[in-house]
């Protein structure tokens, strides 16, 4: 088993490896990967990593396991996992937290990337993570406790009230983006948004014979919203923002093409057609 002086290389490593992986040039973020234990938000070892085939369990407890590229799972029997590093580092370079600065994460799950966000945020700056499932949202408050900035809320996190917020970081597949996370985005303020369909994540699983999700960054400039195409994902969905209209009209415009050209969310659906990627009751993402 490595010893702690050889743990802390090994995260130096990682670190950087996460970050050229995730194209995420961000001197902060790969010191938080290097500084904050993955092992303190898995639970003891041995761990099941998810492989496409099933999982298979770390032969035993040596937090060396976890400094990999690799998702670990958290509740294996619904395909639940501690998300991919170099996907979460591109994600959260994307929304680039700040010293002094609020983000609001949700779907924190066991608090990891939570954790990460908090570290780059430092004591000056807050963190608010939101857990929908009752068993991880405890974990995850557990897991941050030592963390003084910090605050575990468990609940729906596309309605639980949140303070104005420089950055909110949606970690579960929505079909809409939630008034809340609009209305509570500060001027300059980043959400990252994955928008999936009900094939992106099935039973456990995502089906990669279509398109079926991508990662937006909404940025907000007075009452309008700039959107920017950050990656294709595949993502557990998010309960709470998900509604029947807008999955079929994701369903088609991810059919049609053309989701990496977006440039602005419109809080309407009053745009014509040949405007927009999408358009769905309420709102739209179109192409200027």
């Amino acid at each position: 088993m490595f010893n702690e002086a050889e743990l802390i290389v090994l995260r130096r490593a990682y670190a950087r490896q996460i970050a050229f992986l995730g194209d995420a040039n961000n001197a902060a973020l790969e010191r938080a990967y290097a500084e904050v234990p993955r092992e303190a938000y898995l639970g003891p070892g041995p761990w099941p990593i998810f492989r496409w085939t099933g999982y298979t369990q770390t032969p035993d407890a040596d937090p060396a396991w976890l400094y990999s590229d690799i998702l670990v799972g958290l509740v294996p029997e619904r395909g639940l996992n501690n998300g991919q590093p170099s996907a979460h580092a591109g994600w959260i370079a994307a929304a680039a937290p700040l010293p002094g600065e609020h983000v609001v994460h949700i779907g924190a799950g066991a608090g990891y990337y939570s954790a990460i966000m908090a570290h780059m945020v430092g004591s000056a700056g807050t963190l608010t993570a939101i857990e929908y499932d009752p068993a991880l949202a405890a974990c995850a408050a557990a897991n941050l406790a030592h963390l003084p900035n910090v605050l575990t809320l468990h609940g729906d996190g596309s309605v639980v009230p949140i303070a104005p917020a420089d950055v909110i970081y949606v970690n579960a597949g929505a079909s809409r983006p939630a008034d809340t996370w609009l209305d509570g985005l500060k001027q300059g303020g980043r959400l990252i948004l994955p928008l999936t369909t009900k094939f992106n994540f099935g039973e456990g699983a995502p089906d990669f014979s279509r398109p079926s999700g991508a990662v937006f960054r909404i940025t907000r400039r007075g009452s309008n919203f700039d959107a920017d195409f950050i990656g294709d994902v595949a993502v557990f969905p998010c309960e709470g923002a998900r509604d029947e209209a807008s999955e079929q009209a994701l369903a088609a415009a991810f059919g049609k093409g053309g989701y990496r050209d977006v440039k602005r969310l419109l809080r309407t659906d009053d745009v014509p057609e040949e405007e927009c990627w999408v358009r769905a009751p309420g709102w739209s993402l179109t192409y200027r």
